[in-house]
């Protein structure tokens, strides 16, 4: 099993903790990973992305030029990533911010209103992880529970009251796209 991801938005969306987290639960299921984080001149506001690579073998480079996988928590990142990804791939696309009903024919395009349903939790802060939640679901390459269990290594020790809404988070975005089909 290979599987490439990037996850793309502006900085302040939690581009980064996301890659972070999915890192860390590949790693407590034994999985080899990679993760790249990049961003732009500035950080909040700014673009972010970072690429993460699980797989069962050895991985020969953190650099995927053409992911299978994309999550797009923004317009312009829907505009700059779903033509990189290769064919067959899978997008998921944060419906609350790309109203741009457009894709690629040979792309998945599953459409998440990440924001929404993150405010119906108690804060749009959260809506990386309900995208986050909902990708893994759909992709099945880890488990949610792994997810959930790693929230705890990854958030800053600041943020630690933010644990069950993050872990709301992972587990709305999962049933949504369990119920949509």
């Amino acid at each position: 099993m290979y599987e490439d991801l990037i996850i793309a938005g502006f900085g302040g969306q939690g581009i980064i903790f996301a890659g972070k987290l999915l890192s860390y639960a590949g790693l407590r299921e034994g999985k080899e990973v990679t993760y790249f984080p990049a961003y732009g001149a500035e950080m909040r506001g700014g673009t972010a992305n970072c690429t993460v690579v699980v797989s069962d073998s050895p991985i020969s480079s953190p650099i995927v030029s053409r992911p299978k996988n994309a999550i797009m928590m923004s317009y312009p990142s829907y505009v700059k990533f779903l033509p990189r990804i290769s064919p067959e791939g899978r997008a998921v696309v944060n419906s609350s911010l790309v109203s741009d009903n457009s894709g690629r024919e040979n792309v998945e395009v599953i459409r998440i209103p990440a924001n929404e349903i993150a405010e119906e939790i108690g804060s749009s802060r959260i809506a990386n992880m309900v995208i986050l939640g909902a990708w893994v679901k759909k992709s099945g390459i880890l488990s949610l529970e792994g997810l959930v269990l790693s929230l705890g290594q990854v958030i800053s020790t600041s943020n630690k009251d933010l644990l069950s809404l993050n872990e709301e988070a992972l587990r709305r975005g999962s049933h949504f796209v369990s119920s949509a089909g």
